[in-house]
Order: structure tokens, then C-alpha cells, then sequence
């Protein structure tokens, strides 16, 4: 099979490649592992379309290559190209979400020819691939989960309501499945490893979803267009109405902020409700629809508002998933409101970086917005503080010296 290899450059300004030089090579150098003699080839298989996998991707792979890992990332995602040492391979896509796990083991057929040392399958619809290259072709296969899979069927809208408790279940037992049988389960979170830790023999790692700062360069103050963002999916579930109600009471209290929110919706009959509800409540001349936005112009498009809410609902995903937007405001140098759930409650219950709300309540919401707003020198301080514990330690560099040491213990001697 012919992979074409074209060296493209990443669209990043230069700050960027800089911080990345003296930020996390830095770090890199000070946290890495050593990997054995030899270079080893990792290849990650992702159902993502459209798009790189950013875990895959900018939190995995780019920051593995200076270490002598050599990734490739094969996935329906349109790309074939080499970014800095990271290679992409692309597969057919499936448009029936019912059919994907097909489409999964014929990614086998693109993954086998990069005869790579290590697999990554990155969902629970690859696993049949991932049972594929470790019992017939005896490969060493890790499952690499970024959600709470299980308990994100409870919440799928396209699933009827009757079978969603069902196939949360039977994702939960095919995760077990993989832990049963595969080299190693690496989970975003300590709450997703948990009711697979004691499972079968595989190795196990928490590697988590913090921002890669060669993606999130430090950038210098300016004007603020908005006064709130808002990144993530939309929905009752993530709190978007929660935070409209609470805009809302801004309004009635005098404050009239600037609200950014951006993110992708479950269908189109849920952007239409959040709309109405911008109208009935008043408030659509404040507030900003965004759709998704490519992984690069996030640190932009975070930094163009003063504060970041996160008002997540407590539902089970919540209570194990850490928001990955908390740590990529921080990186950007942004004091957070957040709802109080366990996954976050330990990175903000001093209050050192932001401030913890109860969950599903729009007037402790507005009244923490309000604080902030009406804080700077506050506001300031909680975003220096949140940018340096990022430069410090909740970045991928960190991360990436535990994959490295995962490696040598999932591999043959």
C-alpha cells in the first residue's frame, strides 16, 4: 500500500512555535522517560471524521515524537499528509452510525502495512478491530478512551430513550471486554479507569486531556470582545439554558455582558431551542452563536472573552469526565466559573484559579459571573495564576512522560 507523505506545516503562528521551543520542550526534557534503544511505531486508530483527533494528535503524538515515537493516525478523517513526524492515513467514511463498527474492522486493512509496535483504538466501536490485530495478527493493542463511552449513551438524542440504558450497558460490558483481554486501557480520567482498574491483566494509565501549549502560546493582553465564553457542546445537558437563565438575571441586575458561545449542537431542532430561548428570554443581542472552530483557533477565540463558564450538569458523565475547556481557558490565561463536580472539584476548590457553582442553578451562576466581572485585579489574578499551574504541570508535555513509561511496560521484552 502507497501512503503518501507530504510535509505540510501546521497553521500556527510563530509565538506559538516558540512557546512550544521554550515552554514545553522544557518541560519535556525535564519529565520524559527514557524509551528503550529503538524508535517505536505507534499507530492510532480513530472513528473521527472531518477533523484530526486532537488526543490522537496534538496531546499523544506531536508531543511523543521528539522521544522517538513515530505516529501514524488512521481514521475517516480526510487527511494524508505528515504534520512535524506525525503521519495521517485516511479511511472510508460511514454515515450510518450503526454500521461504523464494520467500517472499523476494515480499518484493520489500513492499519496492518504501518507495522506498527503499538495500536491505539481511541472508541468502543474499534474494539472488534482492536480483538482483530490482538488475536490474529498478534499485535499489542492498548484501548484509549477520551469519555465516559457508557455513560454518554444515556445521553445520545438520535438513541430512543427505551434502548439507551441497554446499550450503555453493552458498551460498558465491551470496555470490559477490551480490559479483559488487551495490552494495556489508558482512560482521560481517573472516574472512567475505575470500573476497569481491577480488570483482567492489561496495564493501566489515567492520561489526561490537558492542553498541548504549543497550541496555546502565551499571548499578550488586548481588547476583549466578549465578557463570557462558552466552548463545548450545547445542550440542557452541558447547561446551556442554565446559563442563558442566569445571562438573564445579569441583564435584570444592570450588567448587559458579551457572551461567546461555540461548540457543536446534538441536531438541529436543539439550536432552534436555544434560540428561542435567547429570544423569549431578551438576550439574543448579547449573546454569539458559534459553531465548531478548528483546534488551532482556539486559543484565539478563548482569549477574545475575560472569563470561561462551564455549567455543566450533574448527570453521570459529569460526575467522572474533566472538562477539557477548564484547562484550555487556563492555558489562556482565563479565570473559570464552574459547576461543582467531582472531576474539577480538586483543580478549583481553593479558589485559586476561579470559582465553583452549584450545579443547575442560574443565580449562584450569575452572581460568580457577576463577582468576576466586577473583580479585575481578582480576574487577573486567578487567570495568572491558572496560566502558570498549566505551564507547570496540566499540560501534555507532563502527560506524555507517563505514556512513554506505559509504553515500555504494554511491550514485549
Amino acid at each position: 500500500m502507497n501512503i503518501t507523505k507530504t510535509k505540510v506545516s501546521p497553521r500556527l503562528p510563530e509565538p506559538a512555535r516558540k512557546a512550544y521551543t521554550e515552554v514545553v520542550g522544557r518541560s519535556a526534557e525535564a519529565h520524559a522517560t527514557p524509551l528503550p534503544l529503538r524508535s517505536i511505531k505507534v499507530c492510532h486508530l480513530t472513528p473521527l471524521q472531518s477533523r484530526p483527533d486532537e488526543r490522537a494528535f496534538t496531546r499523544e503524538s506531536l508531543p511523543a515524537t521528539p522521544h522517538g515515537v513515530k505516529p501514524v493516525i488512521v481514521g475517516p478523517h480526510t487527511i494524508r499528509a505528515e504534520v512535524d513526524g506525525v503521519s495521517f492515513m485516511p479511511t472510508p467514511t460511514s454515515r450510518n452510525r450503526f454500521l461504523r463498527i464494520l467500517s472499523g474492522l476494515r480499518m484493520v486493512r489500513w492499519a496492518l502495512p504501518h507495522r506498527a509496535d503499538i495500536y491505539h483504538v481511541h472508541c468502543p466501536e474499534l474494539i472488534p478491530a482492536a480483538m482483530v490485530l490482538k488475536f490474529l495478527f498478534g499485535k499489542t493493542v492498548v484501548y484509549d478512551t477520551r469519555e465516559d463511552f457508557p455513560a454518554m449513551m444515556l445521553t445520545k438524542t438520535y438513541i430512543p430513550s427505551p434502548f439507551r440504558v441497554f446499550l450503555s450497558r453493552i458498551v460498558a460490558a465491551v470496555e470490559r471486554l477490551a480490559a479483559q483481554n488487551l495490552d494495556g486501557v489508558i482512560t482521560a480520567d481517573s472516574g472512567s479507569l475505575r470500573p476497569l482498574a481491577k480488570i483482567g491483566n492489561s496495564k493501566k494509565l489515567v492520561f489526561y486531556n490537558f492542553p498541548n501549549l504549543r497550541f496555546f502560546p502565551l499571548r499578550a493582553p488586548g481588547e476583549k470582545k466578549y465578557d463570557i465564553v462558552y466552548r463545548g457542546g450545547l445542550s440542557e445537558r452541558t447547561g446551556t439554558f442554565v446559563l442563558l437563565q442566569a445571562i438573564k438575571l445579569l441583564v435584570d441586575s444592570g450588567i448587559h455582558p458579551r457572551v461567546l458561545m461555540f461548540g457543536y449542537t446534538d441536531d438541529t431542532a436543539s439550536t432552534r431551542a436555544i434560540r428561542e430561548s435567547m429570544e423569549t428570554l431578551g438576550i439574543s443581542n448579547l449573546v454569539t452563536l458559534g459553531g465548531v472552530i478548528p483546534h488551532e483557533e482556539m486559543a484565539r477565540t478563548l482569549s477574545s472573552a475575560r472569563i470561561l463558564v462551564c455549567p455543566l450538569q450533574k448527570i453521570p458523565k459529569f460526575e467522572n469526565n474533566i472538562p477539557v475547556k477548564v484547562f484550555e481557558a487556563w492555558a489562556c490565561g482565563l479565570s473559570v466559573v464552574a459547576t461543582d463536580l467531582p472531576p474539577i472539584r480538586p483543580f478549583l476548590r481553593d479558589r485559586r484559579y476561579g470559582l465553583l457553582v452549584k450545579p443547575g442553578d442560574p443565580e449562584e451562576l450569575a452572581r460568580a459571573i457577576r463577582n468576576l466581572l466586577a473583580s479585575p485585579t481578582l480576574r487577573d489574578e486567578f487567570g495568572r495564576r491558572a496560566r502558570q499551574a498549566v505551564v507547570d504541570r496540566y499540560n501534555s508535555s507532563n502527560e506524555i512522560s507517563k505514556l512513554l513509561a506505559f509504553y515500555r511496560r504494554v511491550l514485549p521484552c
